[in-house]
């Protein structure tokens, strides 16, 4: 009997959802775990410009083949759906030719002068969105999180410069938007090197990633070129040389192992190499893979002082209405897509907050009393207005890329993990109850054999 009961504690230790890990260090928040993960190309118009309650598309918007020239005819904006797409242009001259001194009307004409001969088609792409009907994760997660209507790209530029911002809250080298044939030095500091002075976990989630794959190695890189410009580490000397700095940059495969261990770090980044959204590439795999983040961390014992935040690199060429603050030389740049999902986060809201990606840095620094990395962040605005501490963290709310309908509720997982244990226990006494009679008839048996002897 004792071999018995000592089955059924181990059988329910194996059931207890409790993770088994340090303890996180103090906040001055509910949120004990920050993860954020930045997608690509895509500015808010092309993807919530028709969201209601938001800032999205002006009715009667029609933009000019040419400025200058109205009477040649305009492109209205129009829902893309299935439709075809490309890579639109998006650089700092992209920009510049789009925003016109402010006058955000050449959004059409950029591409045309950029594009050359056969860029017409491509041109009229700009203009078009997509709906709740191509992106229903997305829209579903703004309904019951919060949606961000004025979350701008930190630099008026391509990929390279604001995931520097997300990244130091500077650019790193503001004349080129690409990664720097020496790498950087330990003049450029990162959130990381906060982290880890202040002894708070942290990593580097990467799809599909190559270790082997690094500014140094990024010539013979082929199709995962991208990893060094969607990972800014693996443009640091230090991080790269430093085998503990280095370990922290990890495949995306380890945030569920760390979900399921009890290991998940105090703050985590994470960057997509296959699932990026960027034109031509697939919004639904992109869903997808946002979608099985944000679930596996709903499933987790983490929801509950966790925060998961999703944006955008930049508006990828796509039109944007919205004149963007000019906060210095560098930026803003466009609108770009932000959404929060939390236990803290406010339900259905659409925070209208001008932000940028340095927000989301003033955010991790006041919570974990860091010291600012630059002026940027040290001057911007936290993001800390999504959140309603006042409220206790609310169960969280499953949605799928082809919801319909109400969002699916979650059993509530200690009950479950108590039903499963009390099944077990059930299930074992009714294996003793049922074979009780066999062991003593057995034992009789053995007796009687020993009192013959």
């Amino acid at each position: 009997m004792l071999r018995i009961t000592g089955i059924i504690v181990l059988l329910l230790g194996m059931l207890s959802p409790t993770p088994v890990a340090a303890a996180d260090p103090p906040a001055e928040t509910p949120i004990k775990h920050f993860l954020m993960l930045m997608q690509e190309n895509h500015s808010f118009d092309n993807y919530f410009g028709t969201y209601p309650n938001a800032d999205g598309l002006p009715a009667d918007t029609c933009m000019p083949f040419d400025p200058l020239q109205v009477s040649l005819g305009c492109v209205a904006p129009f829902h893309l759906g299935d439709l075809p797409v490309s890579d639109l242009l998006h650089s700092r001259d992209t920009f510049e030719g789009q925003y016109r001194d402010g006058r955000m009307n050449g959004f059409v004409s950029q591409h045309l002068a950029e594009g050359g001969l056969h860029s017409q088609e491509v041109a009229r792409l700009t203009m078009g969105y997509y709906d709740d009907r191509d992106l229903p994760f997305y829209w579903d997660v703004a309904r019951n999180y919060v949606l961000f209507d004025k979350f701008f790209g930190s630099a008026a530029a391509g990929s390279f410069l604001n995931h520097m911002y997300w990244v130091s809250g500077g650019p790193g080298d503001p004349d080129h938007d690409s990664p720097p044939a020496a790498g950087f030095g330990p003049e450029v500091q990162t959130i990381f090197d906060r982290l880890d002075e202040a002894g708070i976990s942290w990593k580097f989630y990467v799809q599909n990633y190559d270790a082997s794959i690094n500014y140094r190695t990024v010539a013979t890189a082929g199709a995962k070129a991208a990893q060094v410009v969607f990972v800014p580490l693996l443009n640091f000397n230090r991080f790269l040389d430093n085998p503990r700095l280095f370990s922290h940059i990890v495949d995306m495969d380890q945030y569920y192992t760390d979900l399921r261990d009890g290991t998940l770090p105090t703050v985590a980044y994470m960057a997509p190499l296959g699932s990026s959204e960027d034109p031509p590439g697939s919004i639904q795999a992109g869903q997808r893979f946002v979608e099985t983040i944000v679930n596996g961390l709903m499933r987790s014992d983490y929801w509950d002082s966790s925060a998961f935040m999703l944006t955008y690199d930049s508006w990828g060429g796509w039109y944007d209405h919205v004149e963007p603050p000019q906060v210095d030389t560098l930026g803003y740049g466009f609108r770009v897509p932000a959404l929060l999902v939390s236990a803290y986060a406010r339900q259905g809201a659409t925070n209208s907050t001008a932000l940028d990606y340095t927000s989301v840095l003033k955010f991790i620094e006041a919570n974990w009393r860091l010291r600012p990395l630059a002026n940027r962040d040290a001057a911007a605005t936290s993001i800390v207005t999504a959140f309603d501490f006042t409220q206790p963290p609310r169960p969280p709310a499953f949605l799928a890329v082809s919801s319909e309908g109400a969002p699916r509720a979650e059993p509530n997982r200690p009950v479950l993990y108590a039903a499963y244990a009390a099944a077990v226990v059930v299930a074992l006494l009714l294996m003793l109850v049922a074979t009780g009679p066999g062991l003593r008839a057995r034992a009789a048996s053995r007796r009687a054999q020993r009192g013959r002897r």
